[in-house]
């Protein structure tokens, strides 16, 4: 064998896909997160992505996969950390009632924060788009369910501990007050004032059933 094609097989090619030198994998995902949630993810390019990101368009793919596996990742991280303020106000709150209200007005404020971008990305970042992407809309809607799943829990519990009347019709009433959310999200992303969400708000607690 020619010392040529011994080089040949045992010399590997210069490697473009690796992870960038002080890249931090948590920050680039949140700065993702971001440009999601303030564009949604028919409106979010790949190239602000990277822009965003802080890396090239090899090494985000080397590190994140595809848009939408990215999209996906970036949708958990909001989960895990938005979602923070229904989590508490349905596991810590003293009854049914006090948790449905606690979530709404936590979100609320969350929604309008100044530093974020409004309102909820699971929410907005695909409601509509083309039909290649109804995979995305199709992961979004299963987690908007998750939530109503989530407060139904909440509202059957409530029923258990006797602070909700046994007839109450649990499913219709999670399916309510998660509309009154996912409505003050789009409120909130149409520029609404925290008055205008706390006025919802209590209009909505008056639906609450009578004892």
């Amino acid at each position: 064998m020619s010392t040529n094609k011994a080089k040949a097989k045992t010399q590997k090619p210069p490697s473009v896909m690796g992870r960038p030198r002080g890249f931090d994998r948590d920050e680039a995902l949140v700065e993702a997160m971001r440009v999601f949630w303030s564009r949604g993810y028919e409106g979010t390019s790949i190239q602000d992505l990277v822009e965003a990101m802080g890396v090239n368009k090899p090494s985000l793919y080397a590190i994140f996969g595809c848009k939408e596996e990215l999209f996906r990742e970036a949708v958990e991280l909001y989960d895990r950390t938005e979602g923070i303020h229904t989590t508490r106000s349905l596991n810590d709150a003293p009854s049914a009632r006090a948790a449905v209200e606690g979530m709404l007005r936590a979100n609320a404020r969350a929604y309008i924060a100044s530093e974020k971008p409004r309102g909820c990305m699971i929410v907005l970042a695909s409601l509509l788009g083309t039909p290649e992407n109804e995979m995305v809309r199709t992961f979004l809607a299963e987690k908007r369910l998750d939530g109503e799943r989530a407060l139904k829990r909440r509202l059957e519990r409530g029923i258990a501990e006797g602070d909700l009347p046994a007839s109450t019709d649990v499913r219709t009433l999670a399916a309510f007050y998660t509309t009154v959310l996912e409505g003050l999200s789009i409120q909130a992303r149409d520029g609404a004032s925290a008055k205008k969400l706390t006025t919802i708000i209590d209009a909505a607690m008056l639906a609450w059933p009578s004892p």
